[in-house]
């Protein structure tokens, strides 16, 4: 039984129901809201572990209340919409959004996003190591390895990946990678990152199994692979 409370914001009833009903038997605590305002008056009453918030609100677009839930607590944020729009889940993404799921969607995948959101909630100790697959990163040394054998990596394929390991399991955009690896706002190009990703995966990645470790989300980013 979970001790995790889930607010769930959407202004469809049967979504609403279908979504109480999965968390429920997933043994979470649900509470919900079926616009804006309830949202922020629930977020502030129950403190919510994680929120499930659809755009499409009837007294205004979800994607103003990111940022404001956000500033609110340390919940995690998921975005369930039917909008799939590139734009906005890069949107969603860079206002403060952890993930992002296309409505139809799939009941026990949600339940699996929202299991790696919940492991990355609050201000948790950086880990010293993280695996994903069969690649063990090292963050105290910036060392890489593969089955056990060491992967020389570039700073800038280091960088990248570290990037992506601080959120494991959980997109991140194409425009926050490139703050964290390239510093110079002119340096900054998409084809820069194309270039160290596919690099990088030639590295920890079998040829036969390319996106097993990192995982591409077409138009918006990449997600680093983990376990669980």
């Amino acid at each position: 039984m979970s001790d995790a409370t889930i607010l769930v914001v959407d202004d469809e009833q049967s979504i609403r129901r279908l979504l109480r009903n999965t968390l429920e038997r997933a043994g979470y605590t649900v509470v919900e809201a079926a616009n804006g305002g309830e949202a922020l008056k629930a977020a502030e009453r129950h403190a919510p572990t994680a929120i499930l918030l659809d755009l499409g609100l009837p007294d205004r677009d979800g994607l103003s209340l990111v940022p404001l839930l956000r500033k609110m607590g340390e919940a995690t944020i998921l975005v369930v919409s039917a909008r799939d729009e590139t734009d906005q889940k890069v949107a969603a993404l860079d206002l403060g959004a952890d993930d992002y799921v296309t409505k139809p969607f799939d009941s026990e995948e949600l339940l699996a996003r929202l299991r790696v959101a919940l492991r990355h909630t609050g201000h948790r100790p950086k880990p010293k190591t993280l695996r994903a697959g069969d690649v063990e990163i090292d963050f105290e040394h910036r060392r890489v390895r593969r089955a056990g054998e060491e992967v020389h990596l570039t700073r800038k394929e280091y960088d990248v990946l570290a990037c992506l390991a601080e959120a494991p399991g959980r997109v991140v955009t194409h425009q926050r990678i490139l703050a964290a690896a390239w510093p110079l706002d002119h340096d900054r190009k998409i084809e820069y990152l194309r270039i160290v990703i596919r690099n990088l995966r030639q590295k920890i990645e079998a040829a036969d199994a390319i996106g097993s470790v990192v995982a591409n989300e077409l138009g918006v980013g990449y997600r680093l692979l983990t376990p669980g």
